[in-house]
């Protein structure tokens, strides 16, 4: 994989598994942090605590119009304007390389770092999705999510985080539709 391969939709591994992989600027232990660290975790995803232990709480405290300058929210999304929030457990930890936890309400979310060269090879796998509607969500997510996360470490311009679902989630729907992807 190449830095421009980074924008490549995720995989459907199965009919319950999405795969994302991006190649992230190194070392290894910078990327730790902006999964496990609030602060940098919560410019591209979620902010709050992590307990980095097998059975440690982690907080997820979603507020979208803080990953980039867009401040309006899609009609469908009012709901989340003033932030979302969810408590998740770490599944399993393996610091600087793996972090996996659950993910609301049944589902279960792991990350893998790999070193290559002076890069790092992020692979998200969601996994446990049972749903159609959960599918799309889950893949639009983390596509725009990481696309504002590539962006923050190779220090570009940030995408509008609505702007860049509403796109992702038209391609997501054609992808999860054709049974030979699913």
């Amino acid at each position: 994989m190449n830095r421009s391969e980074n924008k490549t939709y995720g995989t459907f591994v199965s009919s319950s598994e999405v795969r994302f992989e991006r190649l992230l600027p190194g070392p290894i232990e910078t990327v730790w942090e902006y999964l496990t660290d609030s602060e940098k975790r919560g410019i591209w995803l979620a902010k709050g605590n992590m307990e980095l232990k097998v059975g440690g709480k982690v907080e997820l405290n979603f507020l979208h119009s803080s990953l980039s300058d867009e401040k309006t929210y899609p009609d469908r999304f009012k709901a989340m304007e003033n932030g979302i929030s969810g408590s998740e457990t770490i599944t399993a930890i393996d610091a600087p390389r793996l972090l996996s936890f659950t993910w609301h309400p049944d589902s279960e979310v792991r990350f893998e770092l790999e070193e290559k060269g002076e890069d790092v090879l992020l692979t998200i796998r969601h996994y446990k999705l049972n749903d159609e509607f959960g599918k799309l969500m889950v893949s639009t997510g983390w596509h725009t999510h990481l696309d504002i996360l590539v962006s923050k470490l190779y220090q570009e311009s940030v995408p509008k985080f609505w702007q860049t679902f509403s796109k992702h989630e038209e391609e997501y729907t054609k992808l999860i539709s054709k049974p030979s992807k699913v």
